[in-house]
């Protein structure tokens, strides 16, 4: 494969700052997914240029790809997770709270309860 011109490369970086920007994921996170040590632009950089020479701008593209799903499946299921927790702990709420949600206080004791009925009972 032909080496990657330093246009080439630069524009490269430049699309994959946007790509990360806009994903919402840092070049840390990038560099976890192409299983580098180093964050630096130039260790990226290095990978994407050893990527170049296994299989082209396609073999990049496939990698990208391949991380950017990755990264959706794993919003989705942190998404999922979230709105599960979210039922759960409404319903876990709402049973503890029994009658609370009609705007009840269960605390009181039967006495105060009767006297409650006859005075709302007595204003209408």
């Amino acid at each position: 494969m032909n080496k990657l011109s330093s246009k080439e490369e630069k524009e490269l970086i430049v699309f994959i700052k946007d790509w990360l920007r806009s994903h919402g994921y840092s070049q840390k996170d990038l560099a976890a997914q192409l299983k580098i040590k180093s964050s630096r632009t130039t260790e990226i950089t290095n990978k994407l240029k050893d990527l170049h020479k296994k299989g082209g701008i396609i073999n990049i593209a496939k990698v990208l790809i391949k991380i950017e799903q990755f990264w959706i499946s794993a919003k989705n299921n942190n998404k999922n997770k979230e709105n599960n927790n979210e039922e759960y702990s409404y319903t876990k709420e709402n049973k503890r709270k029994g009658y609370n949600q009609l705007d009840f206080n269960y605390k009181l004791d039967i006495d105060e309860l009767m006297d409650q009925m006859e005075k709302d009972h007595k204003i209408n």
